[in-house]
């Protein structure tokens, strides 16, 4: 399995790397923790972060989304565990085990990090006016590491405007699929827009879309692939991320096919 690339953060040898993402496609098959190894521990959190670290992911996959005092909680519902909206509810009410994201990141030693912006139509926390994107882009800009970070949304608005305020950060759309009728306008606009990839169900990816968005400069980075069978497959694909709670799992059947 080909690792996540590293550069180095001054030109001494002994300088600590900074995992950086794959500078494009067709350079292997990243494994991306979904909110860390989860199924390992609870997701979304700092132990199943540091567990991913442990097991050999190239990378994590975590949600954010805003608290009702403006800071980036990392927790993919929209409610926590006893029902309150984390929209509603101030940083000191959320519960210890759910992480704000400077924590989060720092957890992730050793490994880029793929950040969900979670805005959704459909539930409490919608930002119409996405100025949730300018809140993470801040976020990440301070830490002087723009290049361990991938930044995606389901909302394609959502992940323009953080594309336009933070083109340094690399970012993709998240989408169930796309019909075959609308791959090559799709992948075209995706790639006149800056973005560097698109996140597809594993579930609707087939050679043909993985060809296609290539072919326009695209990365192909599937989600929630649990299968070592799948898995197989997909990489003859030739998929450069594979999205999974058990990374332990996809790292064996991976290199194991390498």
């Amino acid at each position: 399995m080909t690792r996540a690339t590293v550069r180095f953060v001054s030109g001494n040898s002994g300088a600590a790397a900074i995992p950086t993402i794959p500078a494009g496609p067709g350079r292997g098959c990243a494994v991306l923790a979904h909110r860390g190894a989860s199924r390992a521990e609870p997701e979304n959190t700092l132990v199943a972060f540091a567990r991913a670290a442990d097991m050999g992911a190239d990378a994590v996959e975590l949600d954010v989304r805003r608290s009702a005092d403006g800071h980036l909680v990392v927790h993919h519902d929209p409610r926590l565990a006893d029902g309150r909206v984390i929209v509603r509810t101030s940083r000191v009410e959320v519960p210890t085990e759910v992480p704000w994201i400077g924590p989060a990141l720092d957890a992730c030693l050793g490994m880029w990090v793929n950040v969900e912006i979670k805005n959704d139509p459909g539930e409490p926390d919608f930002d119409q006016t996405d100025e949730i994107a300018v809140m993470v882009a801040d976020a990440l800009r301070c830490r002087g590491e723009p290049a361990r970070f991938l930044v995606s949304s389901f909302r394609r608005e959502t992940i323009d405007r953080f594309r336009s305020v933070a083109p340094e950060i690399a970012t993709a759309w998240l989408t169930p699929g796309i019909a075959d009728d609308d791959m090559v306008a799709t992948f075209g606009s995706l790639r006149d827009a800056g973005h560097c990839a698109v996140h597809p169900w594993f579930g609707l990816v087939t050679p043909r879309f993985v060809d296609g968005a290539h072919a326009h400069g695209l990365m192909v980075n599937v989600w929630t692939c649990d299968d070592p069978l799948k898995m197989s497959e997909l990489r003859t694909f030739g998929v450069d991320g594979i999205c999974t709670n058990v990374p332990d799992v996809a790292i064996a059947t991976l290199s194991a096919r390498a």
